[in-house]
This record gives C-alpha cells, structure tokens and sequence, in this order.
C-alpha cells in the first residue's frame, strides 16, 4: 500500500503531498522502515563473535 492515491480526511489533501501535520505523520508511518534484523540478535551475535575470538586467541597462543 502506499500514500499516493490516499486522501487526507483533515485537509482533503493527497496524503503524499503532507500539506498538514496528519497527513505528515500517515505519511511518515506508510514509509517508516526498520530494521529487518532485532537489535538484540544483532548484540548476541557481536557477543557470540567475540567469545570465538577469544577462544581461537587463547588456542593460537
């Protein structure tokens, strides 16, 4: 779905266009893209990668 053939309710305004604060924020919500991946994966994969280092470190040495 996307905001180009939506219509403000506030303005009668084409939402794309963001002539008031609703239609900025309906806008804004329609493009919002976050992460795909959940910081906390993202953490404990860090945690994981540094404890295999560690690990290949200590054997190494």
């Amino acid at each position: 779905m996307s905001c180009e053939h939506l219509i403000c309710a506030r303005c009668s305004g084409p939402v794309v266009e963001g002539r008031c604060p609703t239609c900025r924020i309906a806008r804004d919500e329609m493009h919002r893209h976050g992460p795909s991946v959940p910081p906390a994966l993202v953490l404990a994969g860090l945690v994981a990668l540094f404890f295999v280092a560690l690990v290949l470190q200590r054997v190494a040495g």
